[in-house]
């Protein structure tokens, strides 16, 4: 992070420069901290700078110029969603941010960022990733402006977009730039940005040009039957329903992974690139083996809230074979269920045990969902025309692996040093009601009093809408629940998430919930006010007001309205409500 570092490791320059709105955490699920072991890995040398101050460019610069390139990233979630809440009011925190202050960072920090390092380093190529640019890739809603916005690569005038996990795609732009400097006739020459023609067609990035006749000119290029045409920029503006259309699209690509797509801006074209492989088993185990600290910098003097909650955290997956439409991850880490080994897992708890901070708990093993460890579609993603492996109910190729979950979980508890493992990253209760086992086991092993649900809502015409599983399946869950709490003698209770506004939900849709709460003499303080993120389906319902079919829906849009629906559940704070936003991994977290 510093010019003295750089010297004790005899560093004269930098190959990458990462740029962050989160603070600098050596942690596998903040991205930044896992990108740069990846890149070094690999034989790069990697600055990150942190939070920068954005009056200047004196943060930027005080490595050097890096050699190939910058990454740029918001952060962990979208900088609007780390500043603003439900109803646009500015929040008092940030959980990634030293002493958990609010304002390390600026709105729309992926295009402030961008600037910044055009000032800095002219002429220096600059990629764009994280989340912030992923979910903002093509056209999309921008709920805090209550404005479409074009796609955040020609807003920020990057070179280079990466969208979803990236490493595949940041380590392939790292060595095409670094074949491109040595092969160069000038080799003192920094300006690289007019070779870019070089970094077209990366699975996984997204790129702009003038022309579409420059595309066929690619030697990967589509072929006419490839490519996917989405509504243009002009198209959506005139008609709001076209956004449904052209988010359908996005999100197919990302699932079956075999097309290009394009959109229009005017007289610029933003093309998508089919989305990267995903990782294969040995490689997250690779990738997870790294020597990873697990702390914040050591420049830092208060503590991190976002680094000390999964500090002792495993991931043992990614991907989420459900498709929420209110929901971010199998749009960024994509439906296919990509896991790790049973080794890899059980050498990295037996790697935390040795940790100075360790204290004998680990606090969480999963990923997005706790019960996907292990899963597989059978009948491969290409051929696939569902939008969700889960709903209306689980596909016929879906296939989970809960028994050997258990035994992984029990091995993992086993290892000497580990007094308490628990799962805590919310269980799929549709997929676990289907295994007793599972459900017994996890019940009466891994939970440690509290276990977070997602049922998100009691109208079953509402679920469809958020394609949820029907609020039966969650009524047989709790039963079981309760039944193996009681059996095991242990006092256990179920915390629900659960969305007041969402788009096709009424009044009367909120008081039924709210009955439904009372009977049970329930008082759930985790409940969010939909906020329609960039990039999903939920909140392209939100501005067309209609369903995925084009169906119209009722909408409540104003902030009226809003509260109204929020109040019949809440209370009237919002120091207790869960916003949308993920932990770095997937998991969801408290606001």
């Amino acid at each position: 992070m510093f010019r003295e570092e750089m010297v004790r490791r005899c560093w004269d320059e930098l190959d990458v420069l990462l740029i962050s709105g989160d603070a600098y955490v050596d942690h596998p699920s903040f991205g930044v901290g896992l990108l740069g072991r990846w890149l070094q890995a690999h034989g790069f040398r990697v600055g990150i700078v942190a939070q920068p101050r954005w009056t200047g460019i004196e943060d930027i610069m005080r490595m050097g110029r890096p050699r190939l390139f910058a990454g740029v990233t918001a952060g962990a979630i979208d900088s609007l969603l780390a500043h603003y809440t439900a109803f646009r009011k500015k929040r008092s925190d940030d959980a990634y941010t030293p002493g958990g202050r609010a304002g390390a960072r600026p709105n729309r920090a992926t295009i402030v960022y961008t600037n910044l390092v055009r000032q800095a380093f002219p002429g220096l190529p600059v990629v764009v990733g994280g989340i912030e640019a992923s979910l903002r890739r093509a056209v999309h809603y921008d709920f805090w402006t209550d404005k479409l916005r074009p796609s955040i690569l020609l807003d920020s005038k990057a070179d280079l977009l990466a969208y979803g996990m990236a490493e595949r795609a940041i380590l392939e732009i790292a060595r095409r730039i670094q074949v491109l400097r040595e092969g160069s006739d000038h080799a003192g020459e920094r300006d690289a940005s007019r070779h870019l023609a070089v970094l077209r067609g990366i699975p996984g990035t997204a790129f702009a040009i003038s022309s579409l006749d420059s595309l066929w000119q690619l030697p990967n290029a589509p072929k006419n039957d490839e490519l996917l045409v989405l509504p243009s920029f002009e198209l959506i503006q005139s008609d709001a329903g076209t956004l449904m259309e052209a988010t359908l699209a996005v999100e197919r690509q990302v699932h079956q992974g075999v097309r290009w797509a394009v959109q229009s801006h005017g007289n610029r074209h933003v093309v998508l690139t089919p989305p990267a492989e995903p990782m294969t088993t040995e490689e997250l185990d690779a990738l997870y083996a790294l020597p990873y600290t697990r702390r914040p910098h050591p420049s830092y003097s208060q503590l991190i809230p976002a680094a000390r909650m999964i500090q002792f955290s495993v991931t043992s997956h990614r991907g989420c074979a459900g498709g929420c439409t209110f929901c971010s991850i199998a749009l960024h880490q994509g439906r296919e269920i990509q896991s790790r080994s049973a080794d890899s897992l059980k050498q990295e708890v037996q790697t935390l045990t040795a940790h100075p901070d360790w204290a004998g708990s680990i606090s969480d093993v999963g990923g997005p969902t706790a019960n996907m460890w292990g899963a597989r579609c059978a009948g491969g993603p290409a051929n696939c025309k569902r939008a969700d492996c889960l709903t209306p109910t689980v596909c016929r190729y879906f296939e989970t692996r809960e028994d050997e979950l258990v035994d992984l979980l029990r091995t993992l508890k086993a290892v000497p040093g580990v007094r308490h493992l628990r799962v805590a990253s919310g269980v799929r209760y549709d997929l676990a009601s289907e295994n007793i086992e599972y459900v017994k086991a996890l019940v009466r092993e891994f939970v440690g009093g509290q276990l977070k649900i997602a049922p998100e809502h009691r109208s079953d015409h509402v679920l469809r809408l958020m394609r949820k599983p029907r609020f039966e399946l969650f009524e047989q869950f709790l039963c079981a629940f309760d039944e193996q709490s009681h059996r095991a003698h242990k006092e256990q209770y179920v915390v629900p998430y659960l969305i007041s506004a969402f788009p096709g939900c009424t009044d009367d849709d909120m008081r039924a919930l709210a009955e439904w709460l009372r009977e049970r003499g329930w008082k759930p303080q985790q409940i969010q006010c939909f906020i329609p993120t960039p990039g999903t389906v939920a909140t392209a319902m939100y501005y067309a007001g209609i369903d995925p079919k084009g169906n119209p829906i009722p909408v409540a849009r104003s902030d009226k309205d809003r509260m109204r629906q929020h109040y019949m559940l809440a209370p009237k704070s919002e120091s207790a409500w869960e916003d949308t936003s993920q932990t770095p991994d997937g998991r969801r977290r408290r606001r």
